[in-house]
């Protein structure tokens, strides 16, 4: 027995060694295989970057939030960081039964942490196999996060890590017996009932069993790691290793997720000059080795749990889109194209073939082929992703905020939109409306620039403008930016007017811009045409460094002599998708500003004391958060403050709700494509919101606003709604209980409280 044991257990480990070390090789080289990052970009701040590491891997900082599957996960993850001395332990005993460890082999608190961490690791592994189980796309369908992930990979995975924990404990066991331990010893808390089990038996049989059980711990381990080895792309299994570097070289080294801001298009890892761009740069991702160094990384982390799918607002509402099979597409497509690239091949600019015949003979048949595809086709056309999946992208950000592994999905998605928009004009054809209204007009609508102040003329007070009623924004307080939106769309419209009474009333300067101001572009952008982006921005930000009284040095630069405004006063927006646009994108074009959404500023007023909530508005409220304002920005509290202070108000929360909210349906410039796939996400969530039977839906978003709005008026259309539901904005909620009613006699109450005093 002794000497199968040791030949079994020395051949696979020969074997295991060999095939892991040129798959640690192949990895490497596939994963340089991307596109460079700018300078700095992924290492930055290498200490704070560390932590980062160690918090989210410690501290399980994703998994933790779907309880006790973090806190199973918790412990598998660190038994197999921390358990490889008992295979060690395990070779040695294949010669010596009773050997043991140098030095810490019969320490206490060594063998206390070995008995405690493989019995957490195989009630943890039981706990995840049990959830697979209960969870199978089998019984679930769609609703299961498993669907479309490899089923084998993952059971084999699960059922090897039970069978070495399981041999663990049993070897614990054995070693008590052989080594004549009496009564209970703490050293064996966890194995005592083994070690009594075992007590009894000849020494002949002991050893052989520990021959035996330590060669299964070490053959399957190694008959795992061989497993792995074959398959690169394995990723349930070398996301245990892959998700380390992938943390580490997040985007934001303090830990943040890839959300908010877009990043900068890039070429060959330096940033795109789009005043003059190269003529060999590569407009967006077309072929698979045209992604980022780090986008490689990320597919091949890919541990295809399917949180992001289980949160996905596409998936969700019958759509082909899955973050999760999108990026496991992607990864076997690159892993399967791998050969072709590492013999030099690929397609210049012009689709003509960069490698020679003689470089490319040795290449398999398979990988030739895979060449061939389309990043970007149907079915019909072999296509790796199928159009309907990249349009379907509302870029929420739930997959992003969800991932345990920090893969970075919009940004992946966002840059083969770029490709189809910018080079191909391959997009859902309502869309192009939009474009063409922003290149001519500067908003989505189409609409005269003078229709932008229009709703000033619907309220009965001034509403200044600035080069107007202002010289510049160093007269007021706030630059009000009231969006497309919030100036031409009739039900955003209303959320512009009450928050602009709301600062009126408060006493509080602003302004807003004369109509001169374009889109920022948000949806442009997030649809893929960046140049139209950069135009709508670089307007928006030479405009606003004029109105907060700057001025332009001989190069174009803003004069520093000059940047009087920049660190006191700030912009205000109501809508989510401006603020995100201008706090966060704008830096990158030279315009770097204070930018708050109207709900933060609201919430300050009432707290200080300035808008006075005294009307009581009765009903039942829910509030729905934007994605934008939500998941991307971390605004979840002032919006719910303000509805707490409002009187009379009873606030019950939706199922899905702040970092687990639901889309409305109209981010990533989905406000301006038709839905015709599967259930329309506003009906969705609307029908999510009604199930509370609430009296009010409420958010703080003219285009949540506008999808809420039209998804239940349909519904009151078709009787599933009762007419009394209202959707409205924060901010007409808390004008409808600061604003005093009249009295019988139609003459207004008087408020006691004392004039608000102008916010500094």
């Amino acid at each position: 027995m002794q000497l199968a044991a040791i030949i079994v257990s020395l051949v696979l480990t020969v074997v295991g060694v060999a095939l892991i070390a040129r798959a640690v090789a192949q990895i490497y080289r596939f994963v340089t295989l991307g596109q460079p990052v700018p300078a700095g970009s992924r290492t930055d701040n290498p200490k704070q970057r560390t932590i980062t590491l160690v918090k989210e891997f410690l501290g399980h900082t994703r998994m933790n939030r779907w309880g006790i599957v973090g806190f199973a996960h918790w412990f598998v993850a660190i038994g197999f960081l921390t358990l490889p001395p008992t295979l060690l332990q395990a070779y040695g005993q294949l010669f010596k039964a009773d050997w043991v460890l140098p030095v810490i082999g019969e320490w206490l608190p060594f063998e206390l942490y070995i008995e405690f961490i493989g019995l957490m690791t195989t009630v943890g592994i039981l706990v995840l196999i049990a959830i697979r189980l209960l969870n199978l796309p089998s019984r679930a369908g769609r609703k299961s996060r498993f669907a479309g992930s490899k089923a084998w990979q993952a059971y084999f995975v699960e059922y090897v890590i039970l069978v070495i924990g399981l041999a663990i404990l049993t070897l614990r066991g054995l070693e008590g017996a052989i080594h004549h331990v009496g009564g209970y010893e703490a050293a064996y808390f966890v194995s005592y009932p083994l070690v009594l089990a075992f007590k009894g038996l000849a020494l002949g049989t002991l050893q052989n069993l520990i021959y035996l059980t330590a060669m299964i711990k070490i053959g399957v381990s190694l008959i795992w790691m061989i497993t792995v080895s074959l398959n690169t792309n394995m990723g349930v299994a070398w996301h245990r290793f892959l998700a380390f570097p992938n943390i580490w070289f997040k985007r934001e080294a303090d830990g943040e997720v890839a959300l908010g801001a877009l990043q900068p298009m890039t070429s060959g890892g330096k940033p795109i000059d789009w005043e003059d761009p190269g003529e060999d740069d590569a407009f967006g991702v077309s072929q698979v080795e045209q992604f980022s160094w780090k986008g490689i990384l990320d597919f091949s982390t890919c541990t295809e749990c399917g949180r992001c799918q289980s949160q996905c607002p596409a998936w969700n509402t019958g759509k082909p889109l899955s973050p999760k099979l999108l990026v496991m597409s992607l990864r076997d497509h690159a892993h399967a194209k791998a050969p072709y690239l590492l013999a030099g091949g690929g397609k210049d600019m012009e689709g003509n073939e960069k490698a020679t015949e003689e470089q490319l003979k040795d290449v398999p048949a398979a990988a030739l082929a895979e060449a061939e595809r389309p990043l970007i086709g149907t079915v019909e056309e072999n296509g790796v992703i199928d159009p309907d999946v990249l349009w379907s992208c509302t870029t929420c950000g739930a997959c992003v905020e969800q991932c345990p592994v920090d893969i970075e999905h919009i940004d992946h998605i966002v840059d083969m939109r770029r490709y189809q928009v910018m080079i191909e004009s391959a997009f859902p054809s309502e869309a192009g409306t939009m474009l063409k209204n922003l290149e001519k007009k500067g908003n989505p609508w189409g609409l005269a620039k003078k229709q932008r102040v229009e709703w000033t003329k619907e309220v009965d007070f001034e509403v200044p403008i600035v080069g107007k009623d202002v010289e510049d924004l160093t007269e007021v307080d706030y630059l009000y930016w009231v969006g497309c939106a919030g100036a031409l769309e009739d039900r955003a419209k209303k959320t512009t007017k009450a928050f602009a009474e709301l600062l009126h009333i408060a006493g509080v300067k602003f302004a807003i811009m004369g109509g001169d101001e374009k889109c920022t572009g948000d949806s442009a952008r997030r649809l893929g045409n960046e140049p139209l982006f950069q135009q709508l921005g670089q307007e928006n930000v030479a405009m606003l460094n004029m109105a907060f009284g700057e001025s332009l040095d001989e190069d174009g630069g803003v004069d520093d002599s000059t940047r009087k405004a920049k660190a006191s006063k700030k912009i205000v927006a109501t809508c989510p998708h401006c603020f995100n646009t201008i706090a966060n994108e704008y830096p990158q074009l030279g315009g770097e500003y204070e930018v708050i959404h109207h709900t933060q500023l609201l919430q300050h007023l009432v707290d200080e004391g300035k808008l006075i909530p005294v009307t009581p508005v009765e009903g039942l409220i829910t509030y729905h958060d934007p994605c934008y304002l939500g998941r991307h920005n971390k605004i979840y509290t002032p919006p719910r403050e303000i509805i707490a202070k409002v009187p009379g108000l009873r606030n019950e929360e939706m199922h899905r709700h702040k970092e687990r909210g639901f889309c409305c349906g109209a981010g990533g410039a989905r406000m301006w494509m038709e839905e015709r796939i599967g259930k329309r996400v506003n009906n969705e969530r609307v029908d999510e919101a009604l199930s509370l039977n609430p009296d009010i839906v409420s958010t703080a978003c003219p285009f949540c606003l506008v999808m809420l709005t039209d998804s239940v008026n349909g519904k009151k259309n078709d009787g599933t709604a009762k007419e009394s539901v209202q959707v409205v904005d924060v901010s007409q909620l808390l004008l409808d209980s600061v604003k005093t009613p009249a009295d019988p006699a139609g003459e207004p109450e008087t408020a006691d409280a004392p004039e608000p005093e102008p916010v500094k």
